[in-house]
């Protein structure tokens, strides 16, 4: 599925002129069944293999509401996980007291998602993220020498999935000038039943509303440690008064829903690809029936060669003198 006619001759497709003109775009049938199925089947043997109190005394909770600053903003395990593969729980499975998944709480249903380097570690991913189609992709998408940074695979569990808040991309992985991509790859349907993803067309015009921002830099961290530190929200100069404001950590009292706020609900089938401009506002509603949602996502950012700059203090950092990676071999055939 490629975005973009060849360059030398200067055709858009009618997807690049939909992603250019509302802030993302969806590819249908972008990945086959098998590779979808892989992906599927090797989490699950991910989580099978994983010992919830092994590696971690207190497990990690993942939210996007108004207690994410709390939740992720001091998080050792969460801050360096950018080059690791960890696994964070949906909000209330975890008991506050001690820690512990809740009694009756299977792993496999406490899950929010796994992140972040499953793009690089894991064999099934890597590969996905690595093929021609999708380097094609960002190639017509316009990154010179993009630099991988994260992945993360959602389950949006049944009837327990999270609501994640409005939000734009570029606010957690931030380069100057913006240049953050998302690549939403839909292992199962998602629909408004189970908590698809829902975009607002058009708002990827719109400024950077807010930064979530390490206090510190990893490289003038006395210790050096991509965990250490704390985060907070950083509104961006001018943006706290703008009207999408509103609605960063939760949808206004009073509203019924994402679509009183110019949001569409975007459907996907299995395979089916969503591109996200990194300035484009989009979330999801809570998943309430008994159907997952599982999804596998990529973000890319331009490397420095590509005349980008990271910034330092984003919550994503790799231990000093680790890049990111790259796409290792130019991509062949269409």
């Amino acid at each position: 599925a490629r975005l973009m006619a060849d360059a030398t001759q200067g055709v858009a497709t009618p997807e690049q002129e939909a992603f250019w003109r509302d802030g993302y775009v969806v590819l249908r049938g972008f990945s086959s069944r098998s590779e979808c199925e892989g992906m599927l089947s090797r989490m699950s043997a991910l989580i099978d293999e994983w010992e919830p109190t092994a590696e971690h005394e207190k497990l990690s909770v993942f939210r996007t509401d108004s207690e994410q600053e709390g939740a992720q903003g001091s998080d050792d395990y969460f801050l360096s996980s950018a080059d690791k593969v960890r696994f964070f729980l949906e909000p209330g499975a975890a008991d506050e007291a001690t820690g512990a998944l809740r009694p009756g709480i299977q792993k496999a249903t406490a899950l929010n998602k796994v992140g972040h380097a499953l793009h690089e570690l894991i064999p099934e991913f890597r590969e996905y993220a690595q093929s021609s189609k999708v380097q094609n992709l960002v190639r017509a998408l316009g990154l010179r020498s993009p630099d991988l940074v994260q992945s993360m695979y959602i389950f949006k569990q049944p009837r327990i999935g999270a609501l994640v808040t409005p939000h734009q991309d570029s606010c957690f992985l931030r380069t100057e000038p913006l240049s953050c991509v998302g690549l939403w790859l839909a292992l199962e349907r998602a629909d408004e039943s189970n908590g698809c993803l829902w975009a607002r067309p058009g708002s990827h015009v719109e400024p950077l509303r807010r930064h979530f921002a390490r206090d510190l830099p990893v490289s003038l961290n006395p210790e050096g440690l991509p965990g250490a530190g704390k985060m907070s929200f950083v509104w961006m100069p001018g943006s706290e008064s703008a009207e999408a404001s509103k609605w960063e950590g939760g949808l206004p009292a009073g509203v019924a829903g994402p679509a009183d706020l110019g949001f569409v609900p975007v459907i996907a089938e299995a395979g089916d690809l969503v591109v996200i401009h990194g300035q484009v506002d989009h979330c999801s509603l809570p998943n309430t029936s008994d159907t997952s949602r599982h999804t596998f996502q990529l973000h890319l950012v331009e490397g420095r060669q590509g005349g980008a700059e990271w910034d330092e203090r984003n919550w994503l950092a790799y231990p000093p003198g680790k890049p990111f990676p790259k796409f290792r071999v130019p991509p062949s055939g269409v």
